[in-house]
């Protein structure tokens, strides 16, 4: 039974494109590279209802040039099986590889786990930074949001929160990450405000994170200290939200997120 790839079917209409749009894009995309092909309609729905899990290089050329994604990131399967993100029932996740399919149309052997590629080339741009974390003082379990700026530098990712998009105010978060493959590993830093509930406190502590195959979100955890001396840990994820980082996409970005 085949598996329906819903990545490149989201991909596809976040560039609002309909299949006829997205075929027409890629023959285009073929001819500026000297290198035509026969897209259509067809052929898209195939992609999309898993019929084909991986396509040939010509047109693989022509999704990454469409898209801006690598094709390991656009759901196909077959060329290079990528891990997913699953609960390890502990509180926790853990890894495990996508299995094979089918190479334009021809049913391909079950594969063993393989390793994961970097699912994007670039990571720039406006992120959802949400985490979780236990007040003692308030006997509850609460949610710190931040909409935050990513900017990429080689393997090193820099994230700052922006002026106003803090579920707390005049709360900042910086983090400093490095991508190893799927990996994500750094330091996160947050200056409470004078004001709030922790009158200014400021709290670090390591992060790590899995990358899921879209390229879309970040899940991991966060280790730091507590007021009682204690190291505490919770669930952090980042979740992609705009690949822009003009002025006018900043300040759609700069409220508190919801």
């Amino acid at each position: 039974m085949n598996t329906p790839n819903s990545t490149l079917r989201a991909v596809r209409m976040g560039l609002l494109m309909s299949q006829d749009d997205f075929a027409r894009a890629i023959r285009e995309s073929g001819l500026r590279a000297g290198q035509p092909n026969e897209a259509n309609k067809r052929l898209v729905q195939r992609w999309e209802a898993g019929v084909i899990a991986a396509p040939r290089p010509l047109y693989a050329r022509a999704l990454e040039s469409v898209t801006g994604l690598p094709i390991e990131s656009l759901g196909f399967s077959a060329a290079l099986p990528l891990a997913r993100l699953s609960s390890d029932g502990q509180g926790g996740h853990d890894i495990e590889a996508a299995p094979a399919s089918a190479v334009e149309g021809v049913a391909s052997p079950a594969a063993g786990p393989t390793p994961q590629a970097s699912p994007r080339a670039n990571y720039s741009g406006i992120w959802l930074s949400r985490y979780e974390f236990y007040s003692s003082g308030r006997h509850s379990s609460l949610i710190g949001q931040h909409f935050v700026i990513v900017l990429q530098h080689g393997n090193r990712l820099t994230v700052r929160s922006l002026p106003n998009g803090s579920s707390n105010p005049a709360s900042p978060l910086t983090m400093d990450l490095t991508i190893d493959g799927s990996v994500v590993t750094g330091t996160w830093v947050e200056q409470t405000a004078e004001d709030g509930y922790y009158r200014g406190a400021r709290y670090h502590g390591a992060v790590q994170m899995l990358v899921e195959p879209t390229g879309r979100r970040m899940a991991g955890k966060w280790l730091g200290f507590g007021k009682d001396m204690d190291i505490n840990t919770g669930p952090w994820e980042l979740v992609f939200r705009d690949a822009s980082t003009a002025q006018a996409t900043l300040s759609q970005y700069n409220v508190p997120p919801q």
